[in-house]
Protein backbone atom coordinates (compact mmCIF):
# COMPACT_ATOMS: atom_id res chain seq x y z
CA UNK A 1 0.00 0.00 0.00
CA UNK A 2 2.99 2.60 1.08
CA UNK A 3 4.63 2.03 -2.35
CA UNK A 4 1.55 2.17 -4.50
CA UNK A 5 0.81 5.69 -2.49
CA UNK A 6 4.53 6.86 -3.38
CA UNK A 7 4.31 5.96 -6.58
CA UNK A 8 0.33 7.70 -7.02
CA UNK A 9 2.00 10.76 -5.51
CA UNK A 10 5.00 10.77 -7.83
CA UNK A 11 2.53 10.97 -10.50
CA UNK A 12 0.76 14.09 -9.00
CA UNK A 13 3.12 15.68 -9.42
CA UNK A 14 4.03 14.66 -12.90
CA UNK A 15 0.26 15.48 -14.11
CA UNK A 16 0.37 18.94 -11.98
CA UNK A 17 3.17 19.96 -14.56
CA UNK A 18 1.61 18.63 -17.06
CA UNK A 19 -1.61 20.57 -16.73
CA UNK A 20 0.85 23.95 -16.22
CA UNK A 21 2.48 23.23 -19.39
CA UNK A 22 -0.71 22.66 -21.87
CA UNK A 23 -2.10 26.00 -20.00
CA UNK A 24 0.59 27.77 -20.82
CA UNK A 25 0.78 25.82 -24.24
CA UNK A 26 -2.88 27.19 -24.86
CA UNK A 27 -2.93 30.37 -23.77
CA UNK A 28 0.24 31.88 -25.97
CA UNK A 29 -1.02 29.94 -29.36
CA UNK A 30 -4.72 30.98 -28.67
CA UNK A 31 -4.55 34.34 -27.14
CA UNK A 32 -8.64 35.64 -26.85
CA UNK A 33 -7.19 38.96 -25.92
CA UNK A 34 -3.86 41.29 -24.92
CA UNK A 35 -3.76 41.50 -21.54
CA UNK A 36 -1.87 44.66 -21.75
CA UNK A 37 -4.03 46.34 -23.68
CA UNK A 38 -6.73 45.14 -21.47
CA UNK A 39 -5.07 46.65 -18.52
CA UNK A 40 -4.25 49.65 -20.23
CA UNK A 41 -7.79 50.93 -20.66
CA UNK A 42 -10.11 51.75 -23.59
CA UNK A 43 -8.20 54.04 -26.56
CA UNK A 44 -4.57 52.88 -24.84
CA UNK A 45 -1.30 54.92 -25.97
CA UNK A 46 0.56 52.01 -28.11
CA UNK A 47 3.85 53.00 -26.40
CA UNK A 48 1.55 52.76 -22.83
CA UNK A 49 0.76 49.53 -23.74
CA UNK A 50 4.28 48.11 -24.88
CA UNK A 51 5.81 49.26 -21.57
CA UNK A 52 2.57 47.32 -19.76
CA UNK A 53 3.75 44.55 -21.79
CA UNK A 54 7.20 44.73 -20.91
CA UNK A 55 6.66 45.26 -16.92
CA UNK A 56 4.15 41.70 -17.25
CA UNK A 57 7.05 40.07 -19.20
CA UNK A 58 4.63 39.17 -21.64
CA UNK A 59 7.43 40.32 -24.47
CA UNK A 60 9.65 37.88 -23.99
CA UNK A 61 9.25 33.87 -25.34
CA UNK A 62 6.58 31.91 -23.55
CA UNK A 63 9.01 29.16 -22.49
CA UNK A 64 11.06 31.16 -20.81
CA UNK A 65 7.96 32.78 -19.22
CA UNK A 66 6.89 29.09 -18.51
CA UNK A 67 10.41 28.22 -16.94
CA UNK A 68 10.40 31.46 -14.80
CA UNK A 69 6.65 30.46 -13.24
CA UNK A 70 7.57 26.57 -12.49
CA UNK A 71 11.12 28.22 -10.65
CA UNK A 72 9.06 30.63 -8.64
CA UNK A 73 6.71 27.84 -7.96
CA UNK A 74 8.44 24.97 -7.08
CA UNK A 75 10.95 26.93 -5.13
CA UNK A 76 8.56 29.34 -3.15
CA UNK A 77 4.82 28.32 -3.96
CA UNK A 78 4.34 31.68 -5.52
CA UNK A 79 2.00 31.56 -8.45
CA UNK A 80 3.12 35.25 -9.46
CA UNK A 81 0.81 38.33 -9.69
CA UNK A 82 -2.41 39.30 -11.04
CA UNK A 83 -1.64 41.34 -14.39
CA UNK A 84 -4.90 42.82 -13.81
CA UNK A 85 -4.41 44.58 -10.09
CA UNK A 86 -1.00 43.14 -9.70
CA UNK A 87 -1.93 41.31 -5.79
CA UNK A 88 -0.79 37.62 -5.39
CA UNK A 89 -2.38 35.28 -6.98
CA UNK A 90 -2.10 32.49 -4.15
CA UNK A 91 -3.71 34.63 -1.60
CA UNK A 92 -6.54 35.78 -3.42
CA UNK A 93 -6.90 31.97 -4.24
CA UNK A 94 -6.55 31.28 -0.10
CA UNK A 95 -9.03 33.51 0.36
CA UNK A 96 -11.85 32.53 -1.68
CA UNK A 97 -10.93 29.16 -1.06
CA UNK A 98 -12.65 28.64 2.38
CA UNK A 99 -15.93 29.84 0.47
CA UNK A 100 -16.02 27.18 -2.61
CA UNK A 101 -14.79 24.63 0.09
CA UNK A 102 -17.93 25.39 2.55
CA UNK A 103 -20.03 25.02 -0.96
CA UNK A 104 -18.32 22.09 -2.08
CA UNK A 105 -18.29 20.45 1.15
CA UNK A 106 -21.57 20.86 2.64
CA UNK A 107 -23.60 20.26 -0.85
CA UNK A 108 -21.69 17.19 -1.01
CA UNK A 109 -22.99 15.86 2.43
CA UNK A 110 -26.51 16.97 1.36
CA UNK A 111 -26.43 14.69 -1.56
CA UNK A 112 -24.78 11.83 -0.18
CA UNK A 113 -27.77 11.61 2.36
CA UNK A 114 -30.26 12.20 -0.11
CA UNK A 115 -29.31 10.84 -2.87
CA UNK A 116 -28.22 7.37 -0.64
CA UNK A 117 -31.57 7.33 0.96
CA UNK A 118 -33.75 7.43 -1.88
CA UNK A 119 -31.55 5.51 -3.50
CA UNK A 120 -31.95 2.44 -0.90
CA UNK A 121 -35.34 2.57 -0.85
CA UNK A 122 -36.03 2.37 -4.29
CA UNK A 123 -34.51 -0.70 -5.11
CA UNK A 124 -35.98 -1.86 -1.48
CA UNK A 125 -39.30 -0.78 -2.99
CA UNK A 126 -38.73 -1.15 -6.80
CA UNK A 127 -41.99 -0.97 -8.69
CA UNK A 128 -43.84 0.52 -5.79
CA UNK A 129 -45.40 4.62 -6.06
CA UNK A 130 -42.62 5.07 -4.17
CA UNK A 131 -39.98 3.95 -6.17
CA UNK A 132 -41.79 5.50 -9.12
CA UNK A 133 -42.48 9.12 -7.84
CA UNK A 134 -38.70 9.32 -6.36
CA UNK A 135 -37.23 8.42 -10.21
CA UNK A 136 -39.37 10.73 -11.85
CA UNK A 137 -38.12 13.25 -9.14
CA UNK A 138 -34.49 12.33 -10.02
CA UNK A 139 -35.36 12.43 -13.80
CA UNK A 140 -36.22 16.31 -13.39
CA UNK A 141 -33.55 17.48 -10.94
CA UNK A 142 -31.05 15.63 -13.34
CA UNK A 143 -32.41 17.54 -16.06
CA UNK A 144 -33.06 20.89 -14.70
CA UNK A 145 -29.37 22.72 -15.35
CA UNK A 146 -28.38 24.63 -11.98
CA UNK A 147 -28.04 28.28 -13.08
CA UNK A 148 -32.11 28.24 -13.70
CA UNK A 149 -32.82 25.92 -10.76
CA UNK A 150 -31.10 28.27 -8.70
CA UNK A 151 -32.50 31.57 -9.97
CA UNK A 152 -35.95 29.78 -9.82
CA UNK A 153 -35.43 29.32 -5.85
CA UNK A 154 -34.02 32.81 -5.59
CA UNK A 155 -37.23 34.19 -7.14
CA UNK A 156 -39.52 31.54 -4.49
CA UNK A 157 -37.42 31.50 -1.71
CA UNK A 158 -35.00 34.67 -1.26
CA UNK A 159 -35.49 36.89 1.68
CA UNK A 160 -35.22 39.95 -0.52
CA UNK A 161 -36.54 38.91 -4.13
CA UNK A 162 -38.73 36.01 -3.27
CA UNK A 163 -41.96 35.52 -3.09
CA UNK A 164 -41.52 33.24 0.08
CA UNK A 165 -38.94 35.12 2.46
CA UNK A 166 -37.06 32.01 3.90
CA UNK A 167 -33.42 31.67 3.34
CA UNK A 168 -31.04 34.14 2.22
CA UNK A 169 -30.41 35.31 -0.92
CA UNK A 170 -27.69 36.07 -3.44
CA UNK A 171 -24.49 38.00 -2.14
CA UNK A 172 -25.79 37.27 1.30
CA UNK A 173 -22.38 34.96 1.94
CA UNK A 174 -20.97 34.80 5.61
CA UNK A 175 -17.18 33.66 6.09
CA UNK A 176 -17.63 30.73 9.05
CA UNK A 177 -15.00 32.74 10.97
CA UNK A 178 -17.39 36.09 11.12
CA UNK A 179 -20.83 33.89 12.76
CA UNK A 180 -21.37 30.64 12.00
CA UNK A 181 -24.85 30.97 12.15
CA UNK A 182 -25.11 33.14 9.41
CA UNK A 183 -22.48 31.27 7.56
CA UNK A 184 -25.42 28.38 7.59
CA UNK A 185 -28.00 30.60 6.56
CA UNK A 186 -26.37 32.02 3.70
CA UNK A 187 -25.58 28.64 2.53
CA UNK A 188 -28.66 26.33 2.54
CA UNK A 189 -30.35 27.53 -0.15
CA UNK A 190 -26.98 27.03 -2.75
CA UNK A 191 -26.14 23.68 -0.78
CA UNK A 192 -29.63 21.91 -2.22
CA UNK A 193 -28.82 23.97 -5.54
CA UNK A 194 -26.31 22.52 -6.19
CA UNK A 195 -27.20 18.87 -4.77
CA UNK A 196 -30.03 18.52 -6.73
CA UNK A 197 -28.48 17.00 -9.59
CA UNK A 198 -26.07 15.40 -7.93
CA UNK A 199 -28.43 13.82 -5.53
CA UNK A 200 -30.71 12.24 -8.12
CA UNK A 201 -27.75 10.72 -10.00
CA UNK A 202 -26.85 9.14 -7.24
CA UNK A 203 -30.01 7.76 -6.45
CA UNK A 204 -30.09 5.99 -9.94
CA UNK A 205 -26.75 4.79 -10.24
CA UNK A 206 -27.06 2.93 -6.04
CA UNK A 207 -30.87 1.41 -7.11
CA UNK A 208 -29.38 -0.25 -10.30
CA UNK A 209 -26.11 -0.79 -8.37
CA UNK A 210 -29.06 -2.36 -5.35
CA UNK A 211 -31.06 -3.98 -7.67
CA UNK A 212 -28.18 -6.07 -9.30
CA UNK A 213 -26.92 -6.58 -6.09
CA UNK A 214 -29.71 -8.22 -4.13
CA UNK A 215 -30.09 -10.84 -6.76
CA UNK A 216 -26.13 -12.28 -5.91
CA UNK A 217 -26.10 -16.00 -4.16
CA UNK A 218 -24.05 -14.58 -1.08
CA UNK A 219 -27.43 -12.00 -0.51
CA UNK A 220 -29.57 -15.45 -0.33
CA UNK A 221 -26.92 -17.07 1.97
CA UNK A 222 -27.01 -14.06 4.43
CA UNK A 223 -30.89 -14.57 4.56
CA UNK A 224 -30.82 -18.26 4.77
CA UNK A 225 -28.41 -17.63 8.03
CA UNK A 226 -31.05 -16.03 9.58
CA UNK A 227 -29.87 -11.97 9.50
CA UNK A 228 -32.09 -9.39 9.11
CA UNK A 229 -33.00 -7.89 6.04
CA UNK A 230 -32.09 -4.63 7.43
CA UNK A 231 -28.63 -6.00 8.27
CA UNK A 232 -28.63 -7.61 4.75
CA UNK A 233 -29.39 -5.16 2.73
CA UNK A 234 -26.86 -2.31 4.85
CA UNK A 235 -24.37 -4.62 5.80
CA UNK A 236 -23.97 -7.00 2.59
CA UNK A 237 -26.08 -5.17 -0.11
CA UNK A 238 -25.19 -1.47 0.16
CA UNK A 239 -21.48 -2.16 0.80
CA UNK A 240 -20.92 -3.71 -2.50
CA UNK A 241 -23.21 -1.85 -4.09
CA UNK A 242 -22.12 1.38 -3.19
CA UNK A 243 -18.53 0.86 -5.28
CA UNK A 244 -19.25 3.81 -7.78
CA UNK A 245 -20.80 5.86 -5.65
CA UNK A 246 -17.09 6.17 -4.30
CA UNK A 247 -15.77 6.81 -7.13
CA UNK A 248 -18.43 9.26 -8.41
CA UNK A 249 -18.53 11.12 -4.93
CA UNK A 250 -14.19 11.20 -5.10
CA UNK A 251 -14.26 12.80 -8.38
CA UNK A 252 -17.67 15.28 -7.98
CA UNK A 253 -16.39 16.78 -4.65
CA UNK A 254 -12.51 17.05 -6.36
CA UNK A 255 -14.18 19.10 -9.23
CA UNK A 256 -16.26 21.01 -7.19
CA UNK A 257 -13.26 22.34 -5.02
CA UNK A 258 -11.76 23.37 -7.94
CA UNK A 259 -14.26 25.66 -8.00
CA UNK A 260 -18.52 25.53 -8.41
CA UNK A 261 -18.29 28.60 -10.99
CA UNK A 262 -22.29 28.51 -11.80
CA UNK A 263 -23.54 28.23 -8.64
CA UNK A 264 -21.28 30.95 -7.01
CA UNK A 265 -22.29 33.14 -10.05
CA UNK A 266 -25.85 32.84 -9.64
CA UNK A 267 -25.52 33.48 -5.54
CA UNK A 268 -22.77 35.59 -5.76
CA UNK A 269 -20.55 33.98 -3.60
CA UNK A 270 -16.83 35.35 -3.48
CA UNK A 271 -15.24 31.61 -4.25
CA UNK A 272 -12.33 29.89 -6.20
CA UNK A 273 -14.95 29.32 -9.24
CA UNK A 274 -15.85 32.64 -9.46
CA UNK A 275 -12.12 34.04 -9.26
CA UNK A 276 -11.85 31.53 -12.33
CA UNK A 277 -14.70 33.26 -14.47
CA UNK A 278 -13.41 36.88 -14.45
CA UNK A 279 -9.56 35.74 -14.45
CA UNK A 280 -10.92 33.80 -18.11
CA UNK A 281 -12.53 37.26 -18.99
CA UNK A 282 -9.96 39.60 -18.51
CA UNK A 283 -6.73 37.19 -19.69
CA UNK A 284 -5.56 36.96 -16.67
CA UNK A 285 -3.38 34.12 -17.13
CA UNK A 286 -1.23 33.57 -13.10
CA UNK A 287 -4.79 33.72 -11.97
CA UNK A 288 -5.88 31.40 -14.69
CA UNK A 289 -3.22 29.40 -13.99
CA UNK A 290 -3.53 29.09 -10.39
CA UNK A 291 -7.04 28.23 -10.39
CA UNK A 292 -6.23 25.37 -13.32
CA UNK A 293 -3.60 24.01 -10.81
CA UNK A 294 -5.84 24.04 -8.28
CA UNK A 295 -8.79 22.10 -9.78
CA UNK A 296 -6.15 19.52 -11.04
CA UNK A 297 -4.92 19.29 -7.75
CA UNK A 298 -8.05 18.21 -6.01
CA UNK A 299 -9.40 16.08 -8.57
CA UNK A 300 -5.95 14.09 -8.65
CA UNK A 301 -5.77 13.94 -4.69
CA UNK A 302 -9.33 12.70 -4.40
CA UNK A 303 -8.80 9.85 -7.20
CA UNK A 304 -5.70 8.86 -5.14
CA UNK A 305 -7.84 9.38 -1.63
CA UNK A 306 -10.73 7.14 -3.38
CA UNK A 307 -8.51 4.39 -4.61
CA UNK A 308 -7.31 4.32 -1.20
CA UNK A 309 -10.66 3.53 0.53
CA UNK A 310 -11.44 0.96 -2.03
CA UNK A 311 -9.34 -0.97 -0.33
CA UNK A 312 -11.38 -0.74 3.18
CA UNK A 313 -14.82 -1.06 0.97
CA UNK A 314 -14.18 -4.00 -1.12
CA UNK A 315 -11.67 -6.96 0.18
CA UNK A 316 -11.09 -7.92 -2.85
CA UNK A 317 -8.95 -4.79 -3.67
CA UNK A 318 -5.45 -5.38 -2.69
CA UNK A 319 -2.61 -2.86 -3.94
CA UNK A 320 1.18 -4.49 -4.08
Amino acid sequence: MVRYIIRRLLWVIVLLFLVSFITFFIFYQFPSADPAQLRAGRQPNPQLVEQIRHNLGLDRPWPVQYFDYMKRLVLHFDFGYSYQNNISVRHQIFDRLPATASLAIGAAVVWLLIGLSVGIISAVRRRTVIDRVAMGGALVAISAPVYWLGLVALYLFSSDIGKFHVFKGAGSYVPFSQDPSLWFQSLIMPWFVLAAAFAAFYARLLRGNLIEVMSEDYIRTARAKGLSERRVILRHGVRSAITPIVTAAGLDLGILLGGAILTESVFNIPGVGRLAYDSIQNSDLPVIQGTVLLGAFFIITANLIVDIIYAFIDPRVRYS
